[in-house]
C-alpha cells in the first residue's frame, strides 16, 4: 500500500468524520467530505493537474454550510465527452440541487444553476442515485393526520427525472413516480439496474425489511429478492404500488430468516456485492441468484464493528473490515493476502485506473500495489554453487551407504577417489551432471527464492518484514510437505505453526487450494500426494496428546497440525475439512461398520484425531456432535446422539434417526431403543413419535417393546397410585399406534413358510377372520391401559 495523496494539510477532515460520508469523484482528483455536526454542509479538497499555475491564483473551494442536511452527492457525465468534467450535483434534504462545474482554468468551482427535486414544498429526499441519464431518489411524504404508526412506515415513493447536461446547463425532466407506498429505501445503482436496498434505521420488526428489490428503470420492472439462498422472490412488471407488488410473498416472508446486509457496492454491470452478517462476501447476478464468494473468519464482522467496504478491481475484491484488508480472488474464493492497516479505511474506485484498489483513510490517500516478484535466474556463480552442493550430497548419500570410516570429500569425488565405487560415482556425476542440473531445475530455482527471501528478511524495514514473512512461511510449508516428512522436519513444521499461526494458515489455504462454497461444501485442488503426506499415520515418534491444554509444546502430526489451524481461524470448517479429507483417504469410514474392531495409534479413524483438537472442558459440544456425525461410524453416531440427548435437541435428534436408520439394520435398532427410553422418561419426543414410529425394526415384538418401556419408566410414575395424572409420563395411549403396527405384522403369516403352505401336498391353513384381531387388539389394549395405571408390576407380568 503507498500513498497516493497526502491529506495531512487538510486538518478539516477530523478523526471525527465517518468514513461513509466521504465521496470520491470518478477521476480521483476530487474528495467531498459530508459534514453532519456541529452544522450541515459539504467540504471539497481537490487535486490539480497543474499546480504551478495556480500558486499565484485565488482558486475557489467548494464548502457548503447550512442548516438543510445534505443528503449526497452525484457526478453526472457531459453528453458529449469533449465537453470536459463531469458536473456535480449536491442533494439536500429538502429536494434542492446545486450543479457545480471543475474548472481549472478558472481557479475551481463555478455554480451553473439550483432547481428543485420534489414537487412538493414539504417533500423530503432519504437517498439519491444516478442511473445512466436519469436521478433516481426515495422521496419522503408528509404522513397525513389520520396515518398511524404502520402507515407512516410506508410513506415513501421512489420517484425519477431525466436530467442532461449540455452546453447551456442542465436539463431536467418531469417527476415521474416509479413505485409509492414503499418503506425507507437506499438507492443503489448498478449498470442499467438500480437496487432498492432497506434502511437499517428502521423498525427490524417489520417482515419487509426481510426483502430488497431489483428495478429497471428502462423497462420499469421489480423484482423482489432476499439475502436467503433462495434469492428471486418474484419477478412483477408495471406494478407501482408496493404493498400489492410484495402481496404475493407475505406467506414467504414469515418462513425465512434471512441475514442482515452489513455492506454493499455495486459492480457497474447490473451486479450487487453484498456483505451479509454471516460473515459470507456474496454477489447478486441480475438475473437473481446470489454467489457466495468468501467466507470471514468467525466473529469477525463483531470483534471490527460496523466500519466496512468492499470493491471488486478486475476480478480481485478488496474488502476492508476495520483495520484490516483482504484481498481475495473472485474466481476461486481464495484469500490472496491480508493486509494490517494503521487506521480505517474506505475504498475507491478511480475511472482512470479501475484495475488498483484505492484506499482513503484519515491520513491519505492511498494505492494498493502489486511488487514484482523477483524471479531467480542461475547465473555463473549460482551455478558454480549448485554444482558443489550436488556434489556434497553425493558425498553425503555415499558417505550413508559406505562401510569405510575415512570420509570422502568433494575434491576427491572430483578427481576420482582411491576405491572403485568413488570412481563410478564421480563418472556417473560428470556425464549426467547437466541431465540432473535440466531435471532438478524448478526445484534448485525454488530452494534459490527461498534463500533470496530469507536475505530479503534480514534486510528488510518494519514496514516489509511483514510480507517478506508471510511469503517465507507459505514457502517453508510449501517445500516441507512436497516430501516425505522426517522427525526433524514435522518438529520444524510444527514449529512454523505455532510461532507464525495466521501466516500458516494463510499458507495452508493456498497450498491446499481450499474454497468454501456457498453451501459450506469445502473443496480442495490438491494433488493426491500431497493429501497422502497430510493424512499419514500418526507417527509413533510423535509425543500425542488428546487435549488441547497437553498438546501446546509437543509434536502432532500434519492432519492434526491443520486441524488445529482451522479450529483457530475458521471453526465452522472443521467438520467440512474432516468430510474432505475422508473422501481424500478413500472412501471415507463406511468401510469399518465393525463395532468391535480394534484401533491402534497407527489405525485411528480421522474423526478420532480430528476430536483432539477440541478443549476437554465441552465447550465446542456442537463441533463435536459434527465430528461425530461425519464419520458414518456406529459408535461415533450413537455417542453423539447420547450427546444431543443430554442437551435436549430433539429436532436435531429426529433429524440424526431419520438419517443414519436407513444405512445399517443393527444401528437403526441402537438408534429406535435409545429413543424409546427417551419416550419413556418424558413428554419431549411427542412431535417426533410419527417418525420414530416408522423406525421401529422389523424383529421388534409387542412384548420388546412394553419391556424396554416399563424398565425405564422413572421412579416417580412406578410408585404412584392408580388413575393417577401424569401430563409429562408416557401412557399406554400415546404407544398404541406402535403396539398396534407391530401386532399387525406379528400376526402375519410368517414369508418362511410360504412355499410349505402353498404347496398342494398340504392344505392351506384358514387365517382366522379379521375381526377377531380387532377384538384382541382392543381387548389388549383396554387391559394394559388399566394395569399401567394400577401397577406398572402386575403388567409386567401380564406381559410374561
Amino acid at each position: 500500500v503507498k500513498r497516493a495523496l497526502d491529506m495531512q494539510a487538510y486538518s478539516n477532515i477530523s478523526s471525527q468524520t465517518c468514513l461513509s460520508d466521504v465521496r470520491l469523484s470518478p477521476d480521483g482528483r476530487h474528495i467531498h467530505v459530508i459534514v453532519r455536526q456541529p452544522k450541515s454542509g459539504l467540504m471539497t479538497h481537490d487535486k490539480y493537474q497543474r499546480p504551478h499555475l495556480m500558486q499565484c491564483q485565488k482558486h475557489n473551494d467548494l464548502v457548503l454550510s447550512g442548516n438543510v442536511p445534505v443528503v449526497d452527492v452525484i457526478y453526472i457525465p457531459q453528453s458529449k465527452p469533449e465537453d470536459g468534467a463531469s458536473v456535480l450535483g449536491v442533494i439536500f434534504e429538502n429536494g434542492r440541487v446545486e450543479f457545480w462545474k471543475f474548472l481549472e482554468c478558472r481557479s475551481g468551482w463555478h455554480l451553473l444553476q439550483t432547481v428543485d427535486l420534489c414537487n412538493s414544498p414539504r417533500a423530503k429526499v432519504s437517498s439519491v442515485c444516478m442511473c445512466q441519464n436519469v436521478i433516481i431518489w426515495c422521496e419522503e411524504r408528509p404522513p397525513s393526520e389520520n396515518s398511524n404508526s404502520v402507515c407512516s412506515n410506508f410513506r415513501f415513493c421512489i420517484c425519477k427525472k431525466t436530467i442532461e447536461v449540455n452546453e447551456g446547463g442542465v436539463n431536467l425532466g418531469n417527476v415521474k413516480i416509479a413505485l409509492h407506498n414503499n418503506p425507507r429505501y437506499t438507492t443503489v445503482s448498478s449498470g442499467d439496474l438500480v437496487y432498492l436496498l432497506p434502511d437499517m434505521r428502521e423498525n427490524s420488526s417489520m417482515g419487509v425489511l426481510k426483502v430488497f428489490l431489483a428495478w429497471s428503470p428502462e423497462h420499469d420492472t421489480f423484482k423482489v429478492h432476499s439475502a436467503c439462498s433462495c434469492t428471486l422472490m418474484k419477478s412483477s412488471s408495471k406494478e407501482s404500488d408496493f404493498k400489492r407488488l410484495v402481496t404475493d410473498c407475505i406467506g414467504l416472508l414469515a418462513t425465512i430468516n434471512p441475514p442482515d446486509i452489513c455492506g454493499f457496492s455495486p459492480t457497474g454491470c447490473g451486479d450487487l456485492l453484498l456483505l451479509l452478517s454471516t460473515g459470507w462476501v456474496c454477489i447478486m447476478k441480475r438475473d437473481g441468484s446470489l454467489h457466495h464468494i468468501y467466507k470471514l473468519p468467525d466473529n469477525c464482522l463483531s470483534a471490527s464493528g460496523t466500519q466496512n467496504s468492499l470493491k471488486i478491481y478486475n476480478e480481485i475484491l478488496a474488502l476492508t473490515i476495520g483495520r484490516t484488508l483482504f484481498l481475495i480472488d473472485t474466481k476461486c474464493g481464495l484469500e490472496l493476502e491480508r493486509i494490517s492497516l494503521k487506521t480505517e479505511g474506505l475504498l475507491f474506485i478511480n475511472t482512470l485506473d479501475s484495475h488498483s484498489p484505492l484506499m482513503l483513510s484519515e491520513t491519505g490517500l492511498f494505492v494498493v500495489t502489486q511488487k514484482p516478484k523477483p524471479s531467480p535466474t542461475l547465473s555463473e556463480d549460482s551455478s558454480a554453487l549448485l554444482v558443489e552442493a550436488v556434489f556434497e550430497e553425493a558425498c553425503k548419500y555415499y558417505q550413508q551407504r559406505s562401510l569405510s570410516s575415512k570420509q570422502l570429500t568433494v575434491e576427491k569425488l572430483k578427481k576420482g577417489g582411491m576405491f572403485q565405487a568413488p570412481i563410478s560415482l564421480a563418472a556417473i556425476l560428470r556425464d549426467y551432471l547437466q541431465r540432473l542440473m535440466s531435471s532438478l531445475e524448478s526445484e534448485l530455482r525454488s530452494l534459490i527464492l527461498l534463500e533470496d527471501i530469507k536475505t530479503s528478511v534480514v534486510k528488510a524495514s518494519d514496514k516489509d518484514l511483514e510480507n517478506y514473512c508471510e511469503s517465507l512461511v507459505q514457502q517453508e510449508i510449501c517445500r516441507l510437505l512436497s516430501g516425505e516428512l522426517e522427525r526433524e522436519n514435522l518438529q520444524y513444521l510444527n514449529s512454523i505453526f505455532h510461532l507464525f499461526p495466521t501466516y500458516s494458515w494463510h499458507a495452508m489455504q493456498a497450498v491446499l487450494h481450499l474454497r468454501c462454497n456457498g453451501e459450506g461444501l469445502l473443496s480442495s485442488k490438491a494433488p493426491a500426494e500431497l493429501w497422502k503426506i497430510i493424512l499419514s499415520p500418526v507417527q509413533p515418534t510423535a509425543n500425542f496428546a488428546h487435549c488441547n491444554g497437553q498438546q501446546k509444546h509437543t509434536t502432532v502430526p500434519v492432519f492434526e497440525l491443520l486441524c488445529q489451524s482451522i479450529f483457530k481461524f475458521q471453526p465452522s470448517w472443521l467438520p467440512r475439512f474432516l468430510e474432505l479429507a475422508q473422501q481424500q483417504s478413500g472412501g471415507s469410514s463406511k468401510s469399518s461398520w465393525g463395532y468391535s474392531m480394534k484401533e491402534s495409534s497407527e489405525s485411528l479413524p480421522l474423526y478420532k484425531r480430528a476430536l483432539t483438537v477440541l478443549p476437554c472442558k465441552g465447550t465446542h459440544q456442537h463441533l463435536e456432535v459434527e465430528l461425530l456425525l461425519c464419520s458414518e461410524r456406529p459408535k461415533a453416531i450413537m455417542q453423539a446422539l447420547r450427546i444431543l440427548i443430554k442437551q435436549g435437541q430433539w429436532e436435531w435428534i429426529a433429524q440424526v434417526a431419520e438419517r443414519f436408520c436407513r444405512q445399517s439394520p443393527l444401528l437403526n435398532k441402537e438408534i429406535f431403543i435409545a429413543l424409546l427410553c427417551e419416550v419413556s422418561q418424558h413428554r419431549d419426543l411427542d412431535p417426533y413419535l410419527d417418525l420414530l414410529w416408522t423406525l421401529c425394526p422389523e424383529d421388534m415384538t409387542v412384548m420388546s417393546i412394553l419391556n424396554i418401556v416399563l424398565k425405564n419408566l422413572p421412579d416417580s410414575m412406578q410408585n404412584s397410585g392408580p388413575f393417577e395424572a401424569h401430563g409429562s409420563q408416557v401412557t399406554i395411549g400415546l404407544l398404541k399406534p406402535l403396539l398396534r403396527k407391530v401386532l399387525q405384522r406379528e400376526t402375519k403369516p410368517s414369508q418362511r413358510y410360504a412355499d410349505i403352505l402353498q404347496s398342494p401336498t398340504v392344505p392351506p391353513l384358514t387365517p382366522p377372520p379379521l375381526s377377531i384381531f380387532h377384538a384382541l387388539d382392543h381387548l389388549l389394549y383396554k387391559l394394559l391401559e388399566y394395569f399401567f395405571s394400577v401397577d406398572t408390576t402386575v403388567c409386567h407380568y401380564m406381559l410374561v
